[in-house]
């Protein structure tokens, strides 16, 4: 990863593409309260908050391993299908995190492109921003077409071929060390936020730009009009 990314050059950034959950949605709680009825039915130890932040990694199936699951047992399709039941029957209670929804409509009203780019399968994830009245804000929603969640790299190239983003003129705002390989891969810049589902000290082995919130980051852009 980068050593060099800490110095974000926000006078560049036109386009922005954002990490969907953690990032934008606020499910840790629901993650974390999800993985640990199905450590329960199988009788293993369960997950605080700070230890899920710890060992959460793309792929998904290396963090469920750390987390006790034994694939030799049983099958990872079937426990990530448990999971994503779990998950989506209890999702829509899941809430933005705070300032999201006025930070999109501001970077929206000062003429930013944006975009979503999510591990979350597409339709769900479609729904989802919809729910919440987010929707609106973007461009495109790019999720996986399907629930095994792991990783979305394949699909940066695809999304900047598709937008049309200028690599050096975007950024892209995520929650873990995963967004930050898929931004070194896209070569644009990135920004972590460390209130999702990596933790802080995670986070910083990436050399980029974190910061605790969302709010934070409206120091960051410009929001005078973006002109293109």
């Amino acid at each position: 990863m980068k050593t060099n990314s800490v110095n974000i050059n926000s006078s560049l950034i036109k386009n922005l593409i954002w990490d969907f959950n953690g990032t934008l949605l606020n499910d840790l709680g629901l993650c974390v309260s999800s993985i640990n009825q199905l450590l329960k039915t199988r009788g293993l130890n369960t997950l605080t908050a700070e230890s899920y932040l710890d060992i959460f990694t793309f792929p998904v199936q290396d963090y469920y391993t750390l987390a006790g699951f034994d694939f030799q047992k049983e099958p990872y399709e079937k426990v990530a299908m448990e999971f994503m039941e779990l998950y989506l029957s209890g999702v829509k209670k899941s809430p933005l995190h705070e300032n999201a929804s006025e930070l999109l409509s501001a970077t929206h009203q000062a003429g930013y492109r944006q975009i979503i780019l999510s591990a979350m399968e597409s339709s769900e994830l479609n729904k989802l921003a919809k729910a919440l009245q987010i929707d609106k804000y973007f461009e495109f929603i790019f999720g996986i077409d399907n629930h095994m969640a792991a990783g979305k790299s394949h699909l940066a190239l695809q999304a900047l071929k598709v937008t049309g983003f200028n690599p050096e003129e975007t950024c892209l705002i995520g929650d873990t060390l995963h967004d930050a390989h898929v931004a070194d891969e896209a070569g644009v810049q990135c920004i972590l936020i460390a209130n999702g589902h990596q933790s802080k000290q995670k986070l910083q082995s990436s050399g980029n730009l974190i910061l605790n919130n969302l709010e934070e980051l409206s120091g960051i852009l410009n929001f005078k009009k973006v002109v293109y």
